[in-house]
């Protein structure tokens, strides 16, 4: 048995943090304004995507170990290449970005809360609170990471079940009636793929795999488990809160969104335990994408797969540490620059272009992993075409956000030619030197 310190119940603590984090509190305002009254039936068609990455994840989680989680079952399916080198850059941005998303959302429950509006204090927040969990990860380590997150998750899991239970005593039954119109359906299937961002925290379950207890059984069990808990939530939490204002109202706010929706239900005290469970749930889910984004990089970097300066290839002053510096950092300077739908946006477009990397490894890989071909090949087609709607819906509302997009896209990949370029010529310098004598 593997002898780590995470539990099967830390690990699913972890990713249930991280996913309610993402969406729920962070960008459910986002949801409102493009589903609309069918945003209920947008988190269960966004789950269904989910289910289908899951289902190669806990296959291949099962019986490739590693922190470096999806880039590792890449790795084994396509081999090293500018190609891999390429998606091991983006995954780590994912959870950069996912950080800014993360730190971004938390500011803007906390400004409303007390009193406060100054931008300026707005991006203190922000980076205060990277930096807060930045020192958690570096002085605590995984044990720490793993106990936090599940207190943290059971608190948020009690504030939301109050809120669903309060909501559904103040339902309005026409306010969910679905709009099966070409707009309404059209929105559903948008906010869904907005959405698959909200369950994307089940993957950072094989990003701590080596950190856990028997991880060739608990990782798929994590996996499965954290998606179904979170499902319900996610439905039963949007139902209390679409079923309670009129639509156009809860339209009319950004970022607290849902706290305004407790206030039908339990009037002031419901804005404040919505607001208060929002700062625990961004919380959990900011420590555990620190502490994930970290176990990345310090992966990807120990591989060679993600590009690093000489003197830390020599190994000077490379340790487990500079991971989570790089990742905090980085996110820092994501959330001072970018806005919180904009973030939502390219975090889901690249982890969608991951997953479909991943589905296909494990169609190469299905005989000797486990799993049916035919189910595998489908999923894949559904992910390419959500990964597809991603790009168009950019294209066609956000143009500079499609070209910001691109150009991270192009840059992670000139970044790993000239790295991959460099490592090819070095390990050639030492065959010629080994050859030599």
């Amino acid at each position: 048995m593997h002898k780590g310190n995470i539990s099967l119940i830390e690990a699913i603590a972890m990713a249930v943090g991280t996913m309610i984090g993402a969406s729920i509190f962070s960008i459910f305002g986002v949801g409102v304004q493009i589903a609309g009254r069918d945003l209920p039936w947008a988190f269960v068609v966004s789950g269904i995507y989910a289910a289908m990455v899951a289902y190669s994840y806990g296959k291949m989680g099962s019986q490739i170990v590693s922190n470096a989680g999806p880039i590792a079952f890449i790795l084994k399916g396509i081999g090293d290449s500018p190609l891999t080198g390429t998606l091991s850059i983006l995954m780590w941005l994912s959870f950069v970005v996912s950080i800014s998303l993360f730190a971004s959302g938390f500011a803007g429950y906390l400004m409303p809360l007390v009193g406060l509006s100054a931008p300026v204090l707005k991006m203190g927040v922000e980076v205060g609170i990277i930096a807060l969990f930045g020192s958690l990860n570096y002085f605590g380590g995984s044990k720490a990471v793993g106990k936090a997150e599940f207190w943290i998750v059971l608190v948020k899991l009690t504030v939301l079940g109050v809120f669903i239970v309060a909501g559904f005593t103040v339902l309005h039954p026409v306010y969910l009636k679905p709009d099966a119109s070409p707009t309404g359906l059209n929105g559903i299937l948008a906010a869904s793929i907005i959405f698959f961002l909200s369950y994307m925290g089940f993957g950072l379950v094989t990003n701590a795999s080596e950190n856990m207890k028997d991880p060739k059984k608990n990782v798929p069990r994590a996996i499965y488990v954290s998606i179904v808990i979170v499902m319900i939530i996610y439905v039963g939490v949007s139902v209390a809160a679409v079923g309670s204002l009129p639509i156009d109202k809860l339209r009319e706010y950004g970022e607290n969104t849902l706290a305004v929706a407790a206030e039908p239900a339990l009037g002031r005290f419901g804005f404040l335990l919505l607001s208060i469970g929002a700062l625990f749930s961004i919380s959990s889910a900011l420590n555990a994408t620190l502490y994930g984004g970290a176990n990345v990089a310090y992966a990807l970097m120990k591989e060679g797969e993600l590009p690093l300066p000489e003197e830390y290839e020599r190994k000077e002053w490379f340790g487990e540490h500079l991971g989570l510096y790089l990742t905090g950092v980085l996110g820092m300077l994501f959330v001072l620059f970018f806005d919180i739908g904009e973030i939502a946006s390219i975090t889901s477009l690249i982890m969608t272009i991951i997953y479909t990397f991943v589905l296909y490894s494990h169609l190469l890989l299905a005989d000797e992993i486990g799993g049916h071909r035919g189910i595998v090949f489908f999923n894949l087609m559904v992910i390419s075409l959500v990964a597809m709607e991603l790009m168009i819906n950019q294209w066609h509302q956000d143009k500079p956000l499609f070209f910001t997009s691109l150009g991270i896209f192009a840059l992670s990949y000139l970044v790993e030619m000239s790295y991959y370029r460099r490592k090819r010529g070095l390990k050639e310098s030492l065959f010629s030197r080994g050859t030599a004598r």
